[in-house]
């Protein structure tokens, strides 16, 4: 007979293998073990697959041929789970630490309220609240304060694939991550076609808690009189980010009122750019570029690093 809530984690790695390993050590020391462990291998050129034969030999791993991406290894990833038949499918990059009780307590909610994608708290490794990386869906943080008090948030509300965990029947009905988006914003338009195609509840789990280093993503700058968060990733992700969220905003969405936020948004970020980065005209230039090949849909991989 077939055990119900079957889980299948799924850890999408790229040349990060030593933060692979304390994840995978994490997910090996759940207090509610899961049934199957998937790393997905972006082409790590790092020694990846060595540690892995050698540390890990009962971990699954699916090599892909080139590097595709958080997207694409997200959509293989979830396809190979999907297929294999597990009810749930547990998504993180290699770069968080699920706490030791963590999907114990995903599941526990699960069987209280039958929500069919179950959403830990993400906080930063060093204790720090940089949000709970959950968003309305004009992509501002919803606090704390606001989870506690309503843990289930229904409408267009977005999840970062940051310790997700997300039922078969979610998949079955609208599909897989976007793989050609290759990094950013594939949450959320997945979250947005979540909500349009299914209205599917999410549920909040303030007890479960997912450690995430992004502290050092980010800086606090000052940006004509106001204070303003600068996210500090390669100029090249910029592009990605800009293309792939105006994608979504037209395609998905279509509303005037959040296509005019998103400009409005990107303007912010255009003299942000300029003002306080080192490289402010690549990045300035990768960010319109951005915009062009959002509008026309031009979507893959398209800017190397």
């Amino acid at each position: 007979m077939k055990t119900p809530n079957t889980v299948c984690a799924v850890v999408v790695t790229f040349n990060r293998k030593t933060l692979l390993r304390e994840c995978l050590h994490a997910l090996q020391n759940q207090s509610r073990p899961v049934e199957q462990l998937l790393v997905v291998d972006n082409a790590s050129t790092d020694g990846t697959l060595e540690m892995l034969s050698a540390e890990f030999p009962g971990v699954e791993v699916l090599r892909l041929e080139k590097n595709g991406g958080g997207a694409g290894g997200f959509h293989a990833g979830m396809k190979r789970a999907f297929d294999a038949g597990f009810d749930w499918i547990w998504i993180m990059d290699d770069d968080g630490t699920p706490a030791p009780n963590c999907l114990e307590r995903l599941l526990s909610q699960k069987m209280k309220e039958e929500a069919q994608v179950l959403v830990p708290i993400q906080r930063d490794t060093s204790g720090r609240d940089y949000g709970v990386g959950i968003w309305n869906r004009f992509y501002v943080d919803v606090t704390s304060e606001v989870i506690e008090e309503k843990r289930e948030l229904r409408g267009a509300y977005l999840f970062a694939f940051v310790g997700p965990l997300i039922s078969r029947e979610v998949i079955s009905q609208i599909g897989l991550p976007r793989r050609e988006f290759f990094i950013w914003f594939d949450d959320y338009e997945y979250g947005l076609r979540l909500q349009s195609k299914l209205g599917a509840r999410v549920q909040i789990v303030p007890e479960a808690t997912f450690h995430h280093d992004i502290g050092g993503q980010t800086r606090e700058v000052r940006l004509l009189g106001r204070k303003s968060l600068r996210n500090q990733s390669p100029a090249w992700k910029t592009y990605y980010g800009t293309r792939n969220h105006l994608f979504t905003v037209l395609r998905a969405r279509r509303n005037a009122r959040e296509v005019g936020w998103f400009l409005v948004r990107e303007a912010w970020l255009l003299i942000g750019d300029v003002i306080h980065e080192t490289d402010r005209w690549k990045r300035a230039r990768l960010r319109l570029r951005g915009l062009r090949d959002g509008i026309l849909g031009r979507m893959g991989k398209r800017v190397q690093h």
